[in-house]
């Protein structure tokens, strides 16, 4: 308040017009609700097709159904030409992310965010190398199908059409708190830990995979807890 007095002793101009400049200054900083409106469309639109060609590259997959199958005969294990167009895309994606973080909505979680990309960065890539590619469609699965119902939600608030965004959210609340909180561990990190040394001893891919995914886990239960908070006011309040 002190450097608005200030400010407006020194331009000689009343001190609730210099209030509502920085005010409007502030509001050119924000992203318009357009911005936001394509961005979550792209999104939505990369989610949805790579979730549903990640299941019909898995589904008839012996690993997707019984997850020790990952690693029959490692390390080798052949690589299909499904599995690999599927690494690239999601491979591409994710660098595209990181690419246009200078330009995207900048929100709450950005550096979270940046960790996020980068270790999921790491993991496909590490993963390809070291041919852990079973594991990690695994992974890439379970994250996308939570995230499919995200983005329609900011859609439908953005359009604000409350009912069917706080529905939305409510799916989305349940379908992250279970694949992230439940599968995610018992399917991935349970599997490359415990089930990994019955076929080969550790070496230094499984340290370093192990800990990329423990990082993933520990940002699950970052955006856990923001997402069980929102769903308590939510049941609280009545809305989002």
């Amino acid at each position: 308040q002190g450097e608005l007095l200030r400010l407006a002793k020194q331009g000689d101009l009343p001190l609730r017009k210099v209030e509502r400049w920085f005010r409007r200054r502030r509001n050119l900083d924000r992203p318009s609700l357009t911005k936001k409106f394509c961005e979550a469309c792209w999104r939505f639109t990369f989610y949805i097709s790579s979730f549903l060609t990640g299941l019909a590259v898995l589904y008839d997959k012996p690993w997707f159904w019984d997850h020790r199958e990952c690693w029959t005969g490692y390390p080798q294990q052949p690589l299909e030409p499904s599995l690999f167009w599927y690494y690239m895309l999601e491979l591409s994606f994710y660098w595209s992310l990181v690419f246009t973080l200078p330009f995207d909505v900048k929100r709450k979680d950005f550096k979270e965010q940046i960790v996020h990309h980068a270790a999921t960065i790491f993991l496909i890539s590490f993963s390809y190398c070291a041919n852990y590619i079973r594991i990690g469609t695994l992974v890439l699965l379970i994250h996308d199908a939570s995230d499919c119902f995200l983005e329609p939600t900011k859609i439908f608030n953005y359009m604000k059409w409350k009912k069917t965004c706080d529905s939305l959210f409510m799916i989305f609340s349940a379908v992250f708190l279970v694949s992230r909180l439940v599968i995610y561990p018992y399917t991935v990190l349970y599997n490359t830990y415990y089930y990994s040394m019955e076929i080969f001893q550790p070496f230094f891919g499984y340290y370093f995979v192990n800990a990329l995914l423990i990082i993933l886990q520990l940002l699950h239960i970052f955006w856990s807890c923001l997402i069980i908070h929102m769903v308590y006011k939510f049941i609280l309040q009545g809305t989002v």
